[in-house]
This record gives C-alpha cells, sequence and structure tokens, in this order.
C-alpha cells in the first residue's frame, strides 16, 4: 500500500541518536538536509512553520503517484480501488496516532487553518437561524493563539452574535486556570487553546483548562499542530471536542492536515464546502448529506497527501515520540541557556517546559536583520509575529526571531545559532 512505512528503513530508526554517527544515519535520511547554504552547512531551526520529509514519506508519495494515482469511492477499476483503501488506511492510521476511539472521527482537510475554520464557521453558518452559536453566547478564546485560532472565532462572533472573550496570559506569557474559571459563565460555548504557542514555545495546561470549559458546558477546542510532531495529545484521554493539526509540521507533506472531533460534536458543523462526494442524493431544488466524514469533505481529496501524512505518523512512531521529545527539549534548553547568556536579549518563555521553540527578542536590533545574517552563516530561523501578533504586543516585545528544532537537529546547530547572534549582534550595535 502507498501509505506503508518502506520496510528497508524500519532498519535504521530506533531511538533518537546522540552521538554524531547516529545522528548522522537519522540525518541521511532527509534529503533536503545535505545541501548548502551560501557555502555552508545547512541548520533548519524552522521547523515550528514547516518540517522537512524523510525518505519513507517521500517513498509513500512517490508509491502511490506512480501506482495507485485515481480518484477515491466511486471508481469500480482497479487503480481506484487500490487508491481508496490507501485512502482509508492512511484515516485509520491517524485515528490511531491521536488516539481516536469509536466515539471519534477524523475529517481530511488543508491543515489546521481550515480545519479550525471548518469547525468555526460550522458552528455559526447554518441556515434558519439554527446555529449552535447565537446571539449572546460566549466564545472564549486563549491569548496564545496563531491567527488562525483567533480571526475565525473573530468572525463566528461577528455572524451568530457571539461575545468573544480572550483569555490573557500573563507578563511571562502563561495561562493559569484561576484566569478561565473566572471568564467562564452558563453562556459559555465554545473554548479554543492551543497546546502550544508558536510565538514562545509556551506550552498552557491544557487537561486542566478543557476540563474546567467542559464542566461548564462549552465545546472545547485545541490547536495541536505545534506538538503533533513528538508530543501529539491523546484526544481518547483529553477533554476536547475538536483537535486540529498538520502533515507539515510532523515531516509530512505540505497542504495536508486533519480535524479529529467526537462524532456528536463534529455533527453540529454545517460543511464549510458542499459539492462532489458529500450527498446522498441530489435533486434540481435540493440535495441531502452524507453521513461524516463525507459530509465535511467535499471534492476530491488529496489523497497521495493524505497517504504522505500517515507514512509520516508511522515514521515519528516507529523513531519513539517519548525519545524524541526528550531530544528536542535537551535542544531547546541548551538554546535558551546560550542565548539568554547574550547581553541585551531577552528569551520569551524562557521556563516552558516539553517544547521546541526558543523565540527570542534583542535591544536596538530588528530580527530579520538578524535573521538575514543568519542565512548567511547557512542557519535557518523565523523572524517576525509569527501570525500571533496580539500575543507579541501583550508581552511588549514585537517581532521576534524564532529558532525551532525537529529531531534531525543536533548540539552543534545549536551552538551555531548562539555563535550566529553573538555575531549578528555584535556587528549590527
Amino acid at each position: 500500500m502507498g501509505n506503508m512505512l518502506p520496510a528497508r528503513w524500519l532498519s535504521t530508526l530506533g531511538a533518537v541518536p546522540t552521538t554524531t554517527p547516529e545522528i548522522a544515519s537519522l540525518r541521511a535520511l532527509f534529503p533536503v538536509l545535505s545541501q548548502s547554504v551560501q557555502g555552508n552547512a545547512l541548520a533548519y531551526l524552522d521547523n515550528a512553520a514547516t518540517t522537512q520529509m524523510p525518505q519513507p514519506v517521500l517513498d509513500a508519495l512517490q508509491h502511490f503517484d506512480r501506482n495507485d494515482r485515481a480518484n477515491i469511492h466511486r471508481g469500480v477499476h482497479a487503480l481506484s480501488q487500490r487508491a481508496t483503501d490507501a485512502f482509508d488506511a492512511a484515516r485509520a492510521d491517524l485515528k490511531r496516532f491521536v488516539g481516536a476511539g469509536a466515539e471519534h472521527e477524523l475529517v481530511f482537510t488543508s491543515g489546521t487553518t481550515e480545519s479550525l475554520n471548518l469547525v468555526a464557521n460550522g458552528l455559526s453558518a447554518h441556515a434558519g437561524g439554527n446555529n449552535p452559536l447565537r446571539a449572546g453566547d460566549e466564545i472564549i478564546v486563549s491569548g496564545l493563539e496563531h491567527h488562525a485560532n483567533l480571526l475565525p472565532w473573530q468572525r463566528a462572533a461577528r455572524v451568530s452574535g457571539a461575545v468573544l472573550r480572550i483569555l490573557l496570559p500573563d507578563a511571562e506569557g502563561r495561562l493559569h486556570t484561576e484566569d478561565l474559571a473566572r471568564l467562564l459563565t452558563p453562556r459559555t460555548r465554545v473554548f479554543a487553546v492551543t497546546a502550544c504557542a508558536n510565538a514562545t514555545g509556551e506550552r498552557p495546561p491544557v487537561a486542566d483548562l478543557l476540563a474546567l470549559a467542559r464542566q461548564a458546558g462549552a465545546l472545547t477546542v485545541v490547536d495541536a499542530a505545534q506538538v503533533a510532531a513528538h508530543a501529539v495529545p491523546d484526544v481518547s484521554t483529553l477533554p476536547c471536542d475538536f483537535l486540529a493539526f498538520s502533515g507539515h509540521k510532523m515531516y509530512g507533506p505540505m497542504g495536508t492536515g486533519a480535524l479529529v472531533g467526537t462524532r456528536n460534536a463534529l455533527e453540529l458543523l454545517a460543511p464549510l464546502r458542499v459539492g462532489g462526494d458529500m450527498v446522498d442524493w441530489v435533486s434540481f431544488t435540493d440535495a441531502s448529506f452524507a453521513a461524516l466524514p463525507a459530509r465535511l469533505e467535499a471534492g476530491t481529496p488529496n489523497v497521495g497527501g493524505a497517504i504522505g501524512m500517515a507514512a509520516a505518523a508511522k515514521f515519528i512512531d516507529a523513531v519513539g515520540r517519548s525519545a524524541i521529545d526528550q531530544h528536542l527539549r535537551a535542544l531547546r534548553t541548551q538554546a535558551v541557556q546560550g542565548l539568554a547568556a547574550l547581553p541585551g536579549l531577552r528569551v520569551l518563555s524562557p521556563n516552558a517546559q516539553d517544547t521546541a521553540i526558543v523565540s527570542f527578542v534583542t535591544e536596538g536590533v530588528h530580527p530579520h536583520d538578524i535573521g538575514t545574517l543568519l542565512d548567511g552563516q547557512g542557519i535557518a530561523v523565523r523572524t517576525g509575529h509569527h501570525c500571533a501578533q496580539p500575543l507579541l504586543t501583550h508581552l511588549g516585545c514585537g517581532p521576534t526571531t524564532r529558532a525551532s528544532f525537529a529531531l534531525y537537529n543536533t548540539q552543534d546547530e545549536v551552538e551555531r545559532l548562539v555563535a550566529g547572534v553573538a555575531k549578528a549582534l555584535e556587528l549590527l550595535r
């Protein structure tokens, strides 16, 4: 099947390596990392934006396109049947990856942004005023969010007449359960929160926050984009109704993602798109929608992308989630210690745990200038507001420089980052 992890790669996988020869063996599975940039070995530290794809994922994508490429579900020919089987297997694999049970369903999307729009729009766009969200209802969104988990709720509030409330973090960028408890009311219908702030690396107490919101009767929504590569939540134990994540942040293809939800919660959503393959029957004047998940997956799906995303999940599990998580935490700790020692540099959320992101600001130096000088040394980082402008404004720091790590990054690359930032500051000041 196109979504199977090629057996010839399994012997190369195991716990995340700690020695130079072992890490070199793992990095060899990622062809893009072998290149040089500006005459320097590439240190790719922009993984919170997009991770690279390993050879097993590339193989799965190529296998589908070379052997099974066809549209799914309605074809009676061999290619269509094989494509359908591979697509259905990818869904099952990804449901297992996040711990989904019989009460859950997984809907394929183009990524976390579409998944969150599907929820927000679906709760506020029913015809005839039969919306789960209505005038006077309340939506609570955390202040740590990527714009993709804020803007859809702004629009949902405007469309439905609901009130949007923000659970603000403290001065260090941390969320507190007691602050949420004060915001919750009998009119709270939705609580949306990230599992990891993409702009700072902060990991809020998601389980406790969700439990409070659910006790108040709210639907709960989790943006898991930044944890899917190493610490994806288990939806069978987490009190969430919807969980969204993206393939391209977990070593999978771009333009792929998933929305996992309880069937009862997903049934509340009006389809974001209508058209092919999401109907039971159609007349010139009316239509009946199909059951989940088809009802929320109109149009030709990204079959190859779904297969590649499932292959990425298998790759993560073959390497080991716990081992990856420990490796990333060690790299982040090393980066925080090195960067915080530089004069005039402030690391955001320096005490955050279980995160692969380090974001910082420097006195008198613009992040874009730092990023440009680092690129000249072959070090790829992210600069700007990271689609989280309200959070950074709240923290009083404006745009930042962000380094983010993946399982293929090394201690040597972290040392290069710290030395590169020190050199950039010396030149720019």
